[in-house]
């Protein structure tokens, strides 16, 4: 870390690169009041940001290891202070509210970083937990018990309020089915007969296979999937939404039965209307997923380019030494980080590794869009020593295409999504950030 003669104030250095080019320069403050200005320094950022830090040295520390090549180590390190840190203010910001009394804090086996103040704010309250409030407990992970419950909560799709949710799920259950009546025997019309084809071969594909092999979990996708694209023709159906049912599905019928190991979760044992129910449940919160990055997958799928291009220029800014190694060896980000964007990172590490990344990202803001970015950079970064070391333009492909995570938890996770807030909070909004 920083000696003390490196501790000064990072950000009111002048002439500094910084990543991103946050300021060029800190000019003395006027002693006179003037005109209120767009934020332009760090200061103004972060008096506008609600974020995991105070001002203070440590800031300084965190932010100045951006303009460095962080190995290993120093990233784990810097990680599991973020995480700490996230936390502990969030503690500290709650016990300074007078109108708020102490809540127990038991322990959940589930998600070792969660807050387990989740669990009575799911489940008992009514409208004292904010959206904001609920985000918040869920960034560091939501224990198994609630997280059905508050995916659909924060997914947008169940009210805050309790007494309003069983209505609301019997109305949009019933809604649903009634679209199955009206839509689903049109699968075999001549107009939807490609779209129903593609779906029918796509989902056999999917991951894991003994989940998928179980014949009605298959016939729910393919409802599931083809209702959706019958009701979005802009888009219609388009070959990696099949993967984004699998999270919700897995998480709500958890709630029903035992299951250790989400791979192996049979449904042959769940009554038939408790499966119509998480059916219903899968698509309307699948719907508000997609509903947020629908350009992912409209005709030629510019949402997805872009994103692409977007994560090209982040790591350049953050690491010129992999950039330069994959431009050298002429690697495009193309060939593997579509993939990444496409499926959110779903085929890249295990089920378990993308439910917990999705409690984070449904605590984001704009979390499966915005926030992927960073997380697909981190994620790229991870890497880097394995990169550098790969001087063949095949075996450097073939290993961005089949990442060694198989043995991956929460504890990974956990990490990767420190570092991914570590680079959003360095890079997110610095000038031309996305510009040449």
């Amino acid at each position: 870390m920083a000696s003390d003669g490196a501790r000064k104030q990072f950000w009111k250095r002048s002439n500094s690169k910084v990543p991103g080019s946050l300021l060029q320069s800190t000019p003395k403050l006027p002693s006179t009041p003037v005109k209120a200005k767009r934020g332009s320094t760090f200061q103004e950022f972060e008096s506008n940001t609600s974020d995991a830090w105070d001002a203070g040295e440590d800031d300084d520390e965190l932010l100045a290891m951006a303009a460095e090549s962080l190995n290993t180590e120093v990233v784990m390190e810097t990680a599991h202070r973020v995480l700490r840190n996230h936390s502990q203010r969030q503690g500290q910001r709650r016990q300074e509210v007078p109108a708020e009394r102490p809540r127990p804090r038991p322990q959940s086996p589930s998600a070792p970083g969660a807050d387990p103040r989740l669990v009575k704010s799911v489940s008992e309250s009514h409208t004292s937990c904010t959206a904001e409030e609920l985000r918040k407990l869920s960034w560091s992970g939501i224990p198994k018990a609630v997280r059905p419950m508050t995916w659909k909560l924060l997914s947008g799709y169940l009210p805050a309020n309790v007494d309003r949710r069983a209505a609301t799920l019997q109305r949009k259950q019933k809604e649903y089915f009634a679209f199955i009546e009206q839509y689903y025997d049109s699968r075999n019309d001549e107009v939807h007969q490609d779209t129903y084809r593609q779906i029918h071969i796509d989902i056999p594909r999917m991951s894991p296979e003994a989940l998928i092999l179980q014949p009605k979990v298959t016939e729910i996708f393919e409802r599931i999937l083809f209702i959706w694209a019958i009701r979005h023709p802009a888009s219609g159906y388009v070959q990696g939404m099949n993967d984004l049912v699998t999270p919700f599905f897995v998480v709500f019928i958890c709630e029903h039965i035992e299951a250790e190991d989400i791979d192996n979760v049979d449904v042959s044992h769940v009554p038939e209307d408790v499966l119509r129910n998480i059916e219903a449940d899968t698509y309307w919160c699948m719907s508000r997923l997609l509903d947020g990055i629908q350009d992912n997958y409209t005709f030629a799928q510019p949402g997805i380019q872009m994103k692409v291009k977007m994560l090209e220029e982040l790591v350049s800014r953050i690491d010129e030494h992999v950039h330069r190694h994959l431009e050298e060896h002429e690697v495009r980000y193309l060939q593997f980080a579509f993939r990444w964007m496409n499926n959110l990172l779903m085929r890249e590490v295990p089920l378990r590794c993308t439910v917990r990344l999705w409690d984070t990202y449904q605590s984001e803001p704009e979390g499966f869009s915005h926030f992927h970015l960073y997380v697909c950079a981190a994620f790229l970064l991870r890497w880097k020593k394995e990169i550098l070391e790969e001087r063949d333009f095949q075996e450097l492909l073939l290993f961005l295409q089949n990442l060694p995570t198989a043995t991956w938890g929460d504890e990974d996770v956990s990490l990767l999504l420190a570092e991914a807030y570590r680079l959003k909070f360095a890079f997110a909004d610095a000038p031309n950030h996305y510009k040449k």
